[in-house]
């Protein structure tokens, strides 16, 4: 079908960074997107509903009662999750500061993971400036071996485990995540936040090595004999959290549901509601998809855009083709990811090569193993990848087939590319929230 031969194209708003592209497509393409209900725009009372509903435990404020001498440690996600925190913090610890948790004794701890840490001005745009002025807030830091404790007992791979020191000795231990699909645990929030969260480098030379990552459960909206799973929840049963607080954001990414309460069945409801939300099933594979990395804060790195790219993989053929894009404000990743990406460009057969020897690890490797899963099923030439914030001579050794053009032609140039596939005939899917809308098979 020529693409001036179809009269009715529909309209489909994607994220790229902060703002929003409008591409065209043909009216009979296959859209992956969530289903979620709309629900009350009050977030804090969402929250204190769930907690006064806790999953598998007694509320928080009865359990509260019982803690610990130490701090109240309450672990929230990192910049690179859209959780809008400001909307429900405050309403937290005022809950506990009204059954008998001082201020001094609260501490923030932001579970990065093997992220950076964050800004001064991201604490106030993810938690408030009240929450910022008034409350201790702490970033993990993976690589600093005094921030961290070894515990007594090896996790599932029989790893030995190092945690973040703030949050072992805690006399309370709230945790907070988003749950949401994930691409190598199945899906994300609950355990995730402790492990990878607050977990120290070598601790992660299992979790996200070649072995783990080569299973073929290790992929998106998968747990059961998932290894990234079995191996963070054994972490998690190790040093559990008292009280876990699950989120779940819509396609506006605006809070739809709370899950709170015990670990293990908080988070098991949580991702219940979101598998009927958010992993349609893929009843046929298409020739071109086209995805979002699921704008900003995801997309801020090439690093996290890997995500939306592989996240689609079960819709799109054997060879055929995936037309991705993101801001990448931040650039490539961390300087280890950059550094392998040009070490390995146009050559990541050697880099499978290379880290299937258990000796060799280096931070962030593990995502190129993901991306790698792209080039197996649909090759270099077919991955293209359009952003306005990566230099042309970087884009091209990230191992894609990149397009660096002016935020002002990205939709122009998107369309395009579009437009050659249909006029080819081509059957197209697009995934509007991106890498937040998993489909299964």
């Amino acid at each position: 079908m020529a693409s001036g031969l179809y009269h009715i194209r529909m309209k489909i708003e994607l994220h790229n960074g902060l703002k929003k592209i409008q591409l065209s497509l043909p009216d009979d393409s296959v859209i992956y997107k969530s289903n979620y209900t709309v629900v009350c725009n009050d977030t804090a009372q969402m929250m204190i509903k769930s907690l006064e509903n806790a999953v598998g435990c007694e509320k928080l404020t009865e359990l509260i009662k019982g803690r610990k001498v130490g701090d109240v440690v309450i672990v929230v996600s990192d910049i690179t999750r859209p959780i809008p925190y400001y909307e429900f913090l405050s309403q937290l610890i005022e809950e506990l500061e009204a059954n008998g948790v001082q201020k001094k004794e609260i501490t923030i701890l932001i579970a990065t993971g093997m992220h950076r840490a964050s800004t001064h001005e991201e604490h106030i745009s993810m938690f408030g400036a009240h929450i910022v002025e008034n409350y201790r807030i702490i970033d993990h830091d993976c690589e600093n071996e005094n921030e961290l404790v070894e515990l007594e007992l090896p996790s599932w791979s029989g790893s030995k485990i190092k945690l973040n020191k703030q949050y072992v000795e805690a006399g309370f231990r709230i945790i907070t995540g988003l749950v949401e699909p994930h691409f190598m645990a199945g899906f994300s929030g609950g355990r995730k936040a402790i492990c990878p969260g607050l977990v120290g480098l070598n601790t992660v030379r299992k979790f996200h090595g070649y072995e783990f990552l080569s299973h073929p459960n290790a992929t998106s909206s998968v747990l059961d004999n998932n290894p990234c799973h079995l191996e963070n929840t054994s972490v998690a049963r190790l040093c559990p959290p008292d009280f876990s607080i699950n989120i779940i954001l819509d396609n506006h990414k605006k809070v739809n549901a709370f899950f709170s309460g015990e670990l293990f069945a908080s988070h098991a409801k949580a991702v219940e509601y979101v598998k009927q939300a958010c992993c349609p099933v893929v009843h046929e594979e298409v020739d071109v998809v086209i995805t979002s990395s699921g704008g900003y804060p995801l997309d801020t790195t090439f690093y996290q855009c890997v995500k939306g790219f592989v996240n689609c993989l079960p819709a799109v053929k054997n060879e055929g083709v995936i037309i991705a894009f993101g801001g990448c404000a931040e650039g490539v990743g961390s300087q280890e990811y950059t550094k392998t990406m040009m070490q390995y460009s146009e050559n990541y057969m050697q880099f499978i090569e290379d880290i299937k020897n258990p000796a060799v690890f280096v931070k962030d490797q593990w995502q190129f193993q993901m991306h790698i899963r792209a080039l197996m099923k649909i090759g270099q030439k077919n991955l293209h990848f359009f952003t306005s914030s990566i230099q042309p001579d970087i884009l091209s050794k990230l191992s894609i087939n990149g397009h660096a053009v002016s935020e002002e032609n990205l939709k122009d140039e998107i369309q395009k590319i579009i437009d050659v596939y249909v006029s080819q005939g081509k059957r197209i899917a697009i995934f509007p929230e991106g890498p937040y809308c998993s489909p299964s098979t």
